[in-house]
């Protein structure tokens, strides 16, 4: 999948739903590999914030950015409707530090978008893909956000309020399947009544009004009470239809689930790049979504910096240190199970040891015999060998030595291995060798892409002769 950008430009104005300020974001087209980046043009030197969970703060009932005291906040509605879209790469312009509440959904970006089109960049869309589960918890154990590995994007989010008239309520999405456009950006933004007064008070919702929000009557409102909230919102008067004030209706049963659903997805947009995994969100908000976001960020940023492809690890077309004999000299390992064909590199820290999977070998007679796969076991294994390498190669009399391995953690798999790759490894010691006791990270590359990772202890000992 390659990235996408605007075809073009637009323009959309409104007022902020808490500030109530008049406000002009304009979308436009963005480079390659940049993300989603506001542009406040209203203040001096128009810094820019890229849109990234590192950036987050958290606010009252919206998500806000704040990178050198310059904030941003209400983006989640622009940021589900870029991702839902498909859109990777845009420059947003904002002449406030608030984005239009519009209708208090994502329809009015989602359509702006379709009008004015995508247009395909060379670069390869930038994945996160969910290696491990991932899980969010507040305090008062009420709201989980949970992120499972899965090889495509979706989202099933419930919600659950002490009310009649929004009780349990369940969304899904999943990509491909969901139209994004039509179901989920349309819903709109809720609150209840009791919440209403309470916001105002604290500043808040200057902006909303009874068209842009749902609100949600789960009591008698008295003629005094309905007199107030009309006078707060500028209408002549006010009516409660349905379990909901005036006369607006519901545009889904579970609308309110489903902009629930919406705001986890512009939330989670901010860890920078298109996600694969399957989201699960049991009552979320923004503070939890938000710290999910960031630990999707962390995920993102280190899997991309273990990825980037190192160039000593450009090895195959020379000459090699050892070959399999040199190889046999050091390890005690013997057919079928010695996993090292060659070594290129080798100093006091740091081995960079080749493996050539063939089909040949007989672990893929049963690891899939439809599907062959060499068995992650191995692959760690074939790293601990060349380990031992680095190990063994310090001793006078390798031969009378073995490496045995202690310990073995953080191992991560990020993609299969099959018959005809050339499996890279380069392990690095990260401690001194104290007592016999080596610690060592180490890393397997097929081609430029790291394929397994993990950190290893092990000890040198003499071998006991018969």
């Amino acid at each position: 999948m390659k990235q996408n950008t605007l075809n073009g430009e637009f323009s959309l104005q409104g007022k902020g739903l808490h500030t109530g300020k008049a406000v002009t974001a304009t979308f436009k087209p963005g480079a390659e590999n940049t993300g989603y980046v506001i542009v406040r043009t209203d203040v001096e030197g128009c810094p820019e914030i890229p849109a990234l969970a590192k950036y987050v703060e958290q606010a009252d009932r919206a998500s806000c950015l704040v990178k050198d005291g310059v904030k941003v906040f209400t983006l989640e509605h622009a940021m589900a409707a870029l991702y839902g879209c498909g859109v990777d790469n845009c420059r947003v312009e904002l002449d406030g530090e608030e984005f239009p509440i519009l209708d208090g959904s994502a329809r009015p970006y989602a359509e702006a978008i379709a009008r004015t089109g995508l247009q395909e960049q060379a670069a390869e869309r930038r994945y996160l893909t969910v290696k491990e589960r991932m899980e969010f918890c507040s305090e008062d154990g009420m709201t989980r956000i949970t992120v499972l590995p899965d090889d495509h994007y979706s989202i099933s989010t419930v919600v659950d309020f002490d009310s009649p008239f929004l009780s349990m309520q369940y969304a899904g999405y999943e990509e491909g399947k969901t139209d994004f456009a039509g179901e989920i950006a349309p819903c709109r933004t809720f609150v209840f009544l009791r919440e209403v007064e309470a916001l105002l008070a604290h500043g808040l919702i200057k902006g909303g009004d009874l068209d842009n929000a749902i609100v949600i009557v789960d009591r008698e409102v008295s003629p005094e009470e309905a007199d107030r909230l009309a006078k707060a919102f500028g209408y002549e008067r006010v009516e409660v239809k349905e379990g909901i004030l005036n006369t607006l209706q519901l545009q889904f049963r579970n609308e309110p689930a489903r902009h629930k659903l919406l705001d986890v997805m512009g939330d989670l947009a901010l860890c920078g790049c298109f996600i694969k995994g399957h989201v699960i969100a049991e009552r979320p908000g923004h503070k939890a979504n938000a710290a999910m976001a960031k630990m999707l960020y962390k995920e993102a940023v280190a899997e991309e910096r273990d990825d980037a492809y190192p160039a000593d690890l450009d090895v195959l077309t020379e000459t090699p240190l050892m070959d399999i004999n040199k190889i046999r000299s050091l390890l005690p390992h013997r057919p079928p199970f010695l996993l090292v064909d060659k070594i290129f590199r080798l100093t006091e820290n740091m081995v960079v040891g080749v493996k050539n999977v063939t089909m040949n070998e007989p672990h893929f007679v049963g690891h899939f015999p439809e599907e062959p796969v060499m068995p992650g076991v191995l692959i760690v294994e074939a790293m601990s060998q060349c380990g031992g390498i680095l190990v063994l190669n310090g001793v006078p009399d390798p031969e009378n030595y073995s490496t045995y391995f202690m310990k073995i953690d953080s191992v991560k798999f990020r993609n299969k291995v099959v018959p005809g790759d050339t499996l890279v490894f380069k392990l690095i010691t990260t401690a001194p060798i104290k007592r016999g006791i080596v610690q060592m990270k180490g890393y397997a590359y097929v081609g430029k892409k790291l394929v397994c990772e993990g950190e290893f202890m092990a000890q040198v000992a003499k071998t006991k002769k018969a």
